[in-house]
């Protein structure tokens, strides 16, 4: 028997209040916990998430995303927990569960800040390789000599 589980959106502790939302892109799957009252903190993998994601080009696409939110954020810390995939699936990921929690807390974010792109789930996959090719639609060369 399958048993249904309670997901628990949001919970009080004294007067810190915790969103909570969920980010995936490909195989990464990202857990987002923000907390009503922080410090601004980002923490992914328990490592601020400019270390984490250390490239330049992963921190401008970040940043390309929260820029606006820059004085809103400030006033969250933010803890995700990811898993699988690569580095760039993993970054997206964490950058929609970030923008999911943020308009649970706040709806008008959705209207005026994030492309709805951001806030849906990318449903693509890698396609899986056939039998006798290379990969899912390459074929194997022919030589005639």
């Amino acid at each position: 028997m399958a048993e249904t589980r309670r997901k628990i959106t949001s919970s009080k502790r004294g007067n810190i209040q915790i969103f909570q939302s969920r980010g995936k892109r490909k195989r990464a799957i990202a857990r987002v916990y923000i907390k009503s009252k922080g410090e601004g903190k980002i923490l992914v993998n328990g490592l601020d998430w400019k270390v984490y994601f250390n490239s330049p080009f992963d921190q401008m696409y970040f940043n390309s995303v929260f820029d606006r939110l820059a004085k809103t954020m400030k006033n969250f810390d933010i803890i995700v927990n990811v898993r699988g995939g690569g580095k760039i699936g993993q970054l997206q990921a964490v950058v929609t569960g970030i923008a999911r929690g943020l308009v649970k807390i706040d709806p008008e974010l959705k209207r005026n800040v994030f492309d709805s792109s951001i806030l849906k789930e990318d449903i693509r996959r890698v396609e899986p390789k056939k039998d006798r090719r290379r990969k899912a639609r390459a074929k194997f060369q022919k030589s005639y000599r």
